[in-house]
């Protein structure tokens, strides 16, 4: 059997890769990382150096374009700046819309176009890394279990039966994919999760926030902290 894992180079998408490379072996692991016109690349700068250390293939596209319509602040056409607070915070002013980082339906076209080349190289399973604390009153509707089966069902029916999507943490928070990872070994020192392109983490987006918590329930200093 072989996987496709939608990989970003945080924290949630790597420890998708470790379980897939744990169960099926490197050799029949894909790494697909998207840029959709983020301000920065420092995650895709991260996926390169992750796909290297786990020894999978990695294939890089470009979606751009395809978002180029968008306002969202984690674009580089956007002309607004990217929040520094929690999602908690960010969602007491939307009155129960998506945050302003939150990319017009981008897990819908991430595992639509994913689901095309995990057919094209033979793949039984897509791998992605959504979770809880992202879904959380629909900071990001996109990554709730409600869409995650429904995106199951349409590619499972849309492939033939041949391909379906591996959720592993979509009822998850993000200090128990820590907790999972850590249990596998995964160089988190190599992830990259905040939106600013800086040479340091900011500490202060919605992600950053989220990530130095997963590792504080963990017990644990964000290894990016140590380098």
């Amino acid at each position: 059997m072989k996987a496709l894992v939608l990989f970003s180079g945080g924290i949630d998408s790597t420890t998708c890769l470790a379980m897939a490379v744990d169960k099926y072996g490197k050799e029949n692991v894909t790494a697909l990382s998207v840029f959709y016109g983020q301000k920065h690349k420092k995650e895709i700068d991260a996926a390169v150096l992750i796909a290297e250390y786990y020894g999978v293939e990695y294939i890089n596209i470009d979606l751009m374009r395809i978002f180029s319509y968008s306002n969202c602040s984690l674009l580089q056409n956007s002309s607004e700046e990217i929040p520094e607070e929690s999602y908690a915070e960010q969602l007491k002013k939307t009155d129960g819309t998506p945050v302003s980082t939150y990319v017009p339906f981008r897990n819908g076209l991430l595992l639509s176009t994913a689901a095309s080349i995990a057919l094209s190289k033979e793949c039984s399973i897509i791998y992605y890394g959504v979770h809880s604390d992202d879904a959380a009153g629909a900071a990001y509707p996109d990554c709730t279990e409600v869409f995650n089966n429904a995106m199951n069902t349409a590619i499972y029916e849309g492939s033939g039966k041949q391909l379906h999507i591996e959720a592993p943490f979509v009822s998850c928070t993000k200090a128990e994919i820590v907790k999972k990872g850590l249990e596998l070994g995964v160089p988190y020192e190599l992830t990259w999760s905040c939106y600013a392109g800086n040479d340091e983490p900011c500490g202060k987006c919605g992600t950053c926030i989220d990530r130095e918590n997963a590792f504080t329930v963990n017990g644990i200093v964000d290894p990016l902290k140590n380098k």
